[in-house]
């Protein structure tokens, strides 16, 4: 530009037209600096991956398989009529369900059940809900275990009977324990 400048300052006659060439370099300038910015911005963009086929010689070809099922289902598939009847007589007795058992899990008895889950503020995408079924009364069976009867209380202290009494409330006070 000094150039420029220079080279008009030896025309001192014509002072709009140095005027009008330096606004047309300017603007040469910015157009210039504008398209290289968009080049430069715009080559990551451009920029992809070729496909190419594969270099070995085989082709892809699917082998026949058997008409076997693909994967075995697991776990609980359908509901025991049994165990239906059981909830479908614990959510007529929780008023959430009307009329008879049918021993069936249809749209009315997942209807109620997806309600009582939604009383008590739990999910109720899948029906019954553990929590729905415990809270119905139709938990986890019990009655087998171990600790099921009454005689198996862990927090008394059964002392044995064979054992003089003034030494066995010696053992309790030493023990720490109350009886």
């Amino acid at each position: 530009m000094s150039n420029l400048v220079r080279c008009h300052r030896l025309k001192p006659e014509s002072p709009d037209k140095l005027i009008k060439e330096v606004q047309i370099r300017v603007n040469l300038r910015r157009a210039f600096t504008f398209v290289l910015a968009a080049s430069i911005s715009a080559t990551p963009v451009l920029a992809s991956r070729v496909h190419r086929a594969p270099t070995s010689g085989h082709a892809h070809v699917k082998h026949h398989t058997p008409a076997t099922p693909s994967h075995k289902l697991h776990g609980q598939q359908a509901i025991a009529p049994e165990r239906v009847t059981s909830i479908q007589q614990a959510l007529i007795k929780a008023h959430y369900l009307s009329g008879e058992p049918s021993s069936k899990w249809d749209a009315d008895t997942q209807a109620a059940m997806v309600k009582f889950q939604a009383d008590q503020g739990w999910q109720t995408k899948l029906t019954p809900d553990s929590r729905a079924l415990i809270k119905l009364g139709l938990g986890p069976d019990h009655s087998d275990a171990i600790n099921a009867s009454e005689s198996a209380k862990f927090n008394v202290l059964n002392t044995p009977t064979n054992i003089p009494p003034t030494l066995s409330q010696g053992f309790l006070a030493g023990s720490g324990a109350s009886h």
